[in-house]
């Protein structure tokens, strides 16, 4: 699992018109880099590369994440950004091919990637339409996400398939709340870098998708 998630509870007043800039740009970037990360990660597939893959991504682009901060308003940000993302998606190329060998992976494939863009867009419509401040639960998501990964690297250790669903039960619960808090965010002028939401927001629906998939795969095991 990938995770990151920056705080910043300062609120720079905006109109709504850069208000509706940042927005537009963000789903756009977000939307590119997806793509982006759909092509690598049909790449990786068709390499059937081993599992180790996935965790050497993810540690690449953990230290991606650091030097994306520091660029986020210099012109090299969104290329950075595709190589965050395309890095990330090329790293699910194992897994993705270990469910797709099960009796019906392509179904659970597909039924994963369905929820994860449910749940994204009905929470994203919901916060745009109230357009309500969900400030709020950046600290109760904070505290839940350090127990998560805590709870993740203990498991590692016992191994426990009950432990195993319901941390990935938590991970679809946390990320859903940060889909609501960042685009909160967004909307109310706290967060006013489209790069820096971009991430944010991928790295959400990118752990959203992987513990569906987990838990459908789980359930159907």
């Amino acid at each position: 699992m990938a995770f990151n998630h920056s705080y910043n509870t300062a609120k720079p007043l905006m109109s709504t018109m850069e208000t509706n800039k940042v927005l537009k740009n963000t789903y756009f970037l977000l939307a590119m880099t997806l793509a982006f990360s759909a092509v690598t990660a049909a790449i990786s597939m068709t390499m059937a590369l081993p599992p180790i893959t996935g965790i050497v991504c993810s540690l690449v682009a953990f230290g991606l994440l650091f030097v994306i901060g520091k660029k986020a308003n210099s012109s090299s940000a969104i290329g950075l950004v595709f190589l965050f993302t395309g890095i990330l998606g090329f790293g699910l190329g194992p897994m993705l091919n270990h469910y797709a060998a099960l009796p019906n992976g392509g179904m659970l494939i597909a039924q994963a990637l369905g929820t994860t863009a449910l749940i994204f867009f009905g929470l994203s419509a919901y916060a745009l339409t109230t357009k309500k401040d969900f400030s709020f639960m950046g600290g109760f998501l904070t505290v839940g996400l350090i127990v998560v990964i805590i709870s993740s690297l203990v498991n590692l250790f016992i191994g426990s398939s009950i432990a195993f669903m319901a941390i990935n039960a938590a991970v679809v619960l946390l990320m859903s709340g940060f889909i609501l808090y960042d685009t909160s965010r967004i909307i109310n002028g706290g967060e006013t870098n489209y790069v820096l939401a971009t991430v944010s927001l991928y790295l959400s629906i990118y752990n959203l998708f992987t513990s569906i998939l987990a838990l459908l795969g789980a359930s159907d095991d």
